[in-house]
């Protein structure tokens, strides 16, 4: 932990060190100006010189971390060269805890610490802070000479001696008066204006509001994360529960219970821009809606948002992945929905999984930690056999609804006319839901139209120009689309190769193809498309979700979108149009996420009174994941992925970490990777891979190449990496990436 006189100001300090939130290996060191000396402490923003600019950046101060991260000591330098910082700005400063938590995931990461900090620090600067508003407060009686109107008596009746001060807006709407009635009395020395301190944007969470009624499992399981709270220590907890068994409703009561003791909780969601339906399960239990913190709020909201969370009037924050670098004042829970969800880690700038990195932050913090899904990633699991973590388990659905039954569609045996992709069983089954008045859904997980273009004379295949990848037809839009780099170019009349016209065809279904063929079928259906094409923003996902639950759509289309947890009660069929999808490849967790999409998509149906099914179209049904989906056996399924996993040291048992070097020239990426596999590690427990072309060999432009570094559980990849990238000395023009702990082999 940070030691305690960290947290002191630096009186007989000549010199500290300040982290820019800039892509340096560590920290800069700066002298303390006679004006500072004083006063300044960690923590602190300051503004410092750089070359010939200006930079802002937080005083810094070594921070204990574990052996096995911490990097090695910058180089000392002389006293004569340190240049003054300039000034300290009116800000308040990042705590001791935020500031270990920037250096721990740095660390773990190998990322330059300051390119941690800059997700911390850039939203605590951007912008000009909001100026205090100005109140009305009654300072004393009118004089006798004052003649007392109904408008003036209104404002004093509304304004009483000793009452707190309120906005011109507030006193003029509750007096019922104009601005001159209350600036008449201001003159006469009855009312006078103040500054007012900065008031919270966000209502109060009420823990009492609306407590649910929970019996059996769900009563002990929501006893049982109460107690974590509780505590106040650092726990871990799996919270797993079948599809629609309530986990939302149980771990809000750990909030309640977080709320009770005057602490802040964190909440992170995958799709935090898709979840309008939690936020409503949250305003109903706790009578207002919680801080948002993702991405699509704007610059002044995240302003108000981080100086809430920082003085802790914004009790609850529900966010993203960066809402884990928000600067909460004491915080007492952390919940992470979905935990399984690949979409906690990000991929560009600094790679780290937010999932993993939340656990770090609870720990600093001396809180507990939630994780919650109905299909845990495997790593979870391996921490609750390991006894790492807590586990409560939900086996039966909410209110009485039975799980849905799963049928596989052998598309062998029961293939689709040629041309189209729904099996004449699962049309025939949509058609009688249908008819009983009852909703469907089909899903997809492939944007656009078609996911191949070629031509039919000389089978020319349409790719992206910057990515080997094939272009995405979107006929709505009348372009070819590249999803890795979102290039885009219209739909040809003719091959650019031969030149022959009106020979190019779309190969293969996508979510739009699927839509064409679902209003031939069914042309009577009122059909709504949920694709991030189709669906953008909590605004749009709100009335999507309203018109659903309105019942004035029969037959959702959608991709991936629709197995985010929405509780659709009058949904009772789910069609899957290719369950195949995502099985193919070289990707270790192939088969575990596919069972995990699926399984979620699949929870969706027969959540209420009415029974639910789910069809599974498969040229595969043989395969585990399908077998798996039809018995309903999760856990016999995750266990026998580890098992096929602990022979070869695959996470969870054993640790991997990717190094990916691109160029956009190919030889410097070609030598570069050939450097790198020289002089690569290697030792008992430690080998590496590659290098090899990776499978997306060109992506923007950049040609890349990937070696992987797998070790047992017990040696640490960080001081591997760290010598192995310090042996080789590589040009300007090559980069290269490090992902420790990746999920994605592309």
């Amino acid at each position: 932990m940070v030691q305690s006189s960290l947290l002191e100001p630096l009186p007989s300090r000549k010199r500290v060190s300040v982290l820019l939130p800039l892509p340096f290996p560590c920290a800069l060191d700066y002298a303390v100006p006679q004006s500072l000396a004083d006063t300044l402490a960690p923590g602190d923003v300051v503004v410092v010189p750089l070359g010939g600019r200006r930079e802002t950046g937080v005083v810094w101060e070594e921070t204990a971390l574990p052996v096995d991260l911490a990097p090695p000591p910058p180089p000392e330098i002389a006293a004569s060269r340190l240049r003054p910082i300039k000034e300290r700005l009116d800000l308040p400063p990042l705590s001791a805890e935020l500031r270990q938590f920037i250096d721990w995931v740095a660390a773990y990461t190998l990322a330059p610490p300051g390119m941690v900090l800059a997700m911390a620090l850039r939203s605590h600067l951007r912008g000009e802070q909001t100026a205090p508003a100005v109140g009305w407060v009654r300072v004393g009686e009118p004089p006798e000479s004052l003649r007392m109107t109904p408008a003036r008596r209104a404002v004093l009746d509304a304004l009483p001696q000793g009452a707190p001060p309120v906005t011109m807006a507030e006193l003029t709407e509750k007096a019922g008066v104009g601005v001159s009635v209350v600036r008449g009395l201001a003159d006469a020395g009855v009312l006078k204006s103040m500054l007012m301190g900065p008031v919270s944007p966000f209502a109060e969470p009420d823990p009492f509001h609306n407590p649910p009624v929970l019996e059996g499992d769900q009563a002990t399981a929501a006893t049982g994360l109460r107690a974590r709270v509780e505590e106040r220590v650092f726990s871990a907890t799996l919270l797993e529960g079948v599809t629609g068994s309530g986990k939302t409703e149980i771990y809000l009561e750990a909030v309640a219970e977080c709320l009770a003791q005057g602490r802040q909780a964190l909440v992170l969601l995958p799709e935090i821009a898709l979840s309008a339906q939690w936020m409503d399960r949250f305003a109903r239990r706790f009578g207002v809606r919680p801080a948002v913190w993702h991405s699509e709020i704007g610059q002044k909201a995240r302003r108000l948002t981080w100086a809430a969370c920082e003085d802790g009037s914004a009790r609850v924050i529900v966010g993203a992945r960066s809402a884990l670098f928000m600067p909460f004042r004491d915080l007492g829970l952390v919940i992470v929905d979905e935990e399984h969800e690949a979409v906690f880690k990000q991929e560009d700038g600094v790679t780290y999984n937010a999932r993993d990195m939340a656990v770090v932050r609870a720990r600093l913090a001396k809180a507990p930690i939630v994780l919650a899904s109905a299909t845990p990633s495997l790593e979870t699991l391996n921490n609750v056999e390991t006894g790492r973590y807590r586990h409560l388990v939900l086996t039966a659905r909410h209110g009485g609804a039975s799980m849905p039954e799963t049928h596989l569609i052998d598309m062998r045996e029961n293939p689709p006319p040629r041309g189209l992709f729904l099996s004449p069983v699962l049309v025939e089954a949509v058609k009688a839901r249908l008819g009983r008045g009852e909703q469907a859904m089909l899903f997809l997980n492939r944007r656009g139209y078609a996911p191949l273009t070629l031509c039919r004379t000389c089978g020319h295949r349409m790719e992206c120009p910057h990515c080997t990848s094939w272009l995405v037809e979107h006929r709505k839009k009348r372009v070819l689309a590249c999803h890795y780099c979102e290039h885009t170019e219209p739909v040809p009349h003719a091959c650019p190769t031969c030149g022959a016209e009106d020979s190019l065809t779309a190969i293969g279904p996508g979510i739009e193809r699927i839509t064409e063929e679902a209003r031939s079928e069914f042309p009577d259906a009122r059909i709504m498309v949920m694709a991030s094409d189709t669906i953008s923003g909590p605004a749009a996902t709100a009335e999507a979700v309203g018109r659903i639950s309105r019942r004035e759509v029969d037959l959702i289309i959608g991709t991936q979108i629709v197995a985010k947890g929405w509780h659709f009660p009058h949904l009772t069929l789910v069609g899957v149009v290719d369950a195949d999808l995502g099985l193919g490849g070289a990707d270790l967790r192939a088969g575990e996420r596919t069972m995990q999409l699926l399984h979620q998509v699949a929870g969706r149906a027969g959540r209420a009174e009415a029974p639910g099914e789910v069809l599974l179209q498969s040229f595969t049904p043989e395969h585990p994941v399908m077998q798996a989906l039809v018995s309903g056996d999760f856990a016999a399924f995750m266990a026998e992925e580890a098992d096929q996993r602990k022979p070869g040291f695959w996470p969870p048992f054993g640790r991997l970490a990717a190094l990916i070097v691109s160029s956009e020239n190919a030889d410097a990426a070609d030598n570069a990777a050939r450097q790198l596999g020289v002089s690569a590690p290697h030792g008992n427990g430690v080998e590496v891979l590659g290098p090899v072309p990776a499978p997306i060999a060109v992506l923007r432009g950049r040609h890349r190449r990937r070696l992987l570094l797998r070790t047992h559980r017990n040696i640490a990849v960080q001081p591997i990496l760290r010598r192995w990238l310090g042996q080789v000395t590589l040009t300007s023009a090559v980069r290269v990436d490090v992902d420790v702990d990746p999920i994605s082999f592309m």
